[in-house]
This record gives C-alpha cells, sequence and structure tokens, in this order.
C-alpha cells in the first residue's frame, strides 16, 4: 500500500494496475470536504464515480467511514480504493467554470456573504459540473483562499456563507457545529399550517434510492439510524390555500425543513423530491416554477471581531411576485 502525502493521486501502480492508496492530508488540503479532496487529487476520475466509492464505504479517513461533508483535517490518512480510468481520460483537460460574482450582502477580508439564487449549486459534483464556489474562484483568480462555510440546497435561494481565510473557515464551521448561529427560512408550505405546531422533534434517516439518488425520511426515536433533528415553526402569513413559514433550524441535516414539513401534511409548495406533484404542476401555470425556500435571515459572530451580526436577505422576485398571487383580497 502507497503513502502519498499532499502530492497527486495517480490512479494505477507502476504495472498499470489500480492499487489501494492512503494519503495524508496536509495543511493546504485541510478544512476540505472529502468529496473535493478526492476530486482534486484523483484527475481523471469522473465526479460521479468518486462519490459511488464514498457512498460505498471503500473510501475510509482514518480507517473509518466518511461522507461526502466531511471536513477533512491535517494529518488525516484517507484511504483510496483501486480507481481505474482511462488514459484518454486521464489526459482530458476539463473546461473551467466560468467566472460569475453573485449578489453580495457582505464582504471583508474574513468573508464574504452572498444572496445565491435557486438553481444554482454550490459547488459542483453528483452530475454537476460547478456551482457557486467553482464560479467564485474562476471570477476572482487574485484571492488565495476561497472556501464554503456551509451548504444550500440547489433549489434553495438565500444567504450563504463563503470563508476567504482558513481560520475564518474554522472559526465559523465550529460556530454552525455547535448550533451557535441562527438560521431561519421562509417556507410557503400547502395548506393552512396549525398555529400551535410550533415543534418539529424527528429524527431524520438518509438513503439513496434504486438509481443513487438521496433521500431522507422521518424515522422513529428509537430508530438507531436516525438523527436527532429539531425545527421551529412561526406563522408569518396566512393566504389562500397556503401559510408563509417562518423556519429556523437547531439542527442542520439534509432536507431537514423539506422534510419536515412535508411530514406534518404541509408540503413546500414546488417541492419536486418531498411536495405534491400534481399540485406542483398546477402552481407552475401559476407562476411558482422553483421551490419556495429561502435562507432569509442568518446571524453569527464575526470570526475576527467577535461582533454578533445578522444578515437578511429580501424575497427573490419570483417568490414576492407568487406572494401576491395568492394574498387573499382585503377585508371591507
Amino acid at each position: 500500500m502507497n503513502k502519498i502525502i499532499g502530492g497527486n493521486l495517480a490512479p494505477a501502480s507502476a504495472q498499470g494496475q489500480p492499487q489501494v492508496r492512503s494519503v495524508v492530508v496536509d495543511e493546504e488540503s485541510a478544512g476540505q470536504r472529502l468529496d473535493n479532496f478526492l476530486i482534486r487529487h484523483l484527475k481523471g476520475v469522473p465526479k460521479t464515480h468518486v462519490y459511488r466509492i464514498i457512498r460505498s464505504g471503500e473510501v475510509r479517513v482514518n480507517k473509518g467511514r466518511a461522507g461526502a461533508d466531511t471536513r477533512v483535517v491535517a494529518g488525516d490518512v484517507v484511504r483510496v480504493p483501486p480507481v481505474r480510468t482511462s488514459e484518454k481520460a486521464a489526459q482530458k483537460v476539463e473546461m473551467p467554470a466560468p467566472g460569475r460574482e453573485f449578489p453580495l450582502l457582505m464582504e471583508d477580508e474574513s468573508l464574504l456573504a452572498i444572496d445565491k439564487p435557486a438553481g444554482v449549486a454550490v459547488h459542483g459534483g453528483s452530475g454537476v459540473s460547478f456551482g457557486v464556489i467553482e464560479q467564485l474562484r474562476q471570477a476572482r483568480p487574485q484571492a488565495r483562499f476561497l472556501e464554503l462555510v456551509h451548504r444550500l440546497d440547489r433549489e434553495t435561494s438565500g444567504i450563504l456563507l463563503v470563508a476567504r481565510k482558513r481560520s475564518a473557515l474554522k472559526h465559523l464551521q465550529d460556530q454552525f457545529r455547535e448550533r451557535e448561529t441562527g438560521k431561519t427560512y421562509l417556507a410557503l408550505v400547502v395548506g393552512d399550517w396549525p398555529a400551535s405546531r410550533k415543534v418539529i422533534d424527528a429524527p431524520l434517516h438518509k438513503y439513496l434510492l434504486a438509481d443513487g439518488e438521496r433521500r431522507v425520511k422521518v424515522v422513529g426515536k428509537d430508530d438507531p439510524d436516525g438523527m436527532k433533528s429539531v425545527t421551529l415553526v412561526q406563522v408569518r402569513q396566512r393566504l389562500t390555500g397556503f401559510t408563509l413559514l417562518e423556519v429556523t433550524i437547531k439542527t442542520g441535516r439534509t432536507h431537514q425543513i423539506r422534510v419536515h414539513l412535508a411530514s406534518q401534511g404541509h408540503p413546500i409548495a414546488g417541492d419536486d423530491k418531498y411536495g405534491d406533484f400534481e399540485r406542483n404542476k398546477a402552481l407552475q401555470k401559476q407562476g411558482l416554477r422553483r421551490m419556495f425556500l429561502h435562507a432569509w435571515r442568518l446571524q453569527f459572530n464575526h470570526p475576527s471581531t467577535g461582533e454578533r451580526l445578522e444578515l437578511l436577505a429580501p424575497l427573490p422576485p419570483e417568490l414576492e411576485s407568487f406572494l401576491h398571487h395568492v394574498r387573499p383580497p382585503p377585508t371591507v
């Protein structure tokens, strides 16, 4: 078994046969997601295959299973299974992501906060060639460090933090992990949400469909695979056939808001994974062509000054327009 520190991973042995590799994470790579770490090192290996070997458990970090979103630490030993790539694929040069700037909510020497539009992934992978972070890096070639602090679903719009320093990345991620941040979303759900239903405390479990697509479901509190998940809900406005909610998540699970709200019989309007599919078709004809979920407010401590900050991202025009469409007429 070969051990490589930092550098590139050749996918085959000297005899041309793929073999197991052990890679020691260096300081420069520390803080990266496991999927991005592997994608950068396994040149010529399709991203879909990288995600497949992670999901299958063939990739190990310090001899233990790890998810694609695991953050690697300097000194970690990453086991990479045998991967085969054709010479043609290894020599193929991927087209760089197009440079793109996004609407800024704030920026300083430590971080930047953008208002991510719906329909844009935060990073490449799982069938997506590039996302926000790759486009930002391409638009800012002079930037020495740009890393995502957290994630938003592709179809969710709103506040997204990007660190400009490794120290800021660690500080901010620690806050997210320790639940010291305040994350509130605006979600439009189908039906009349009960005002008394303010807390959803239901464990969630991730699983894969037959085609490898990820899904999440609510499980019982005694389920060994269930991860504790808590969502706070407050009614913001009642509309014709819908309720606009302020949703604060106390835990940051995959698809947490979408699954928790749908489990209560009130799916998010336009949600193509957990929503009412027939209703969604009708909503498209009414002008709602995306999921109505928006990361509206984020509270956190500045990584350098310690100052408590609150950022707000107004609803995008297409969501505001749909709200206007379904607002009840004024009472006389």
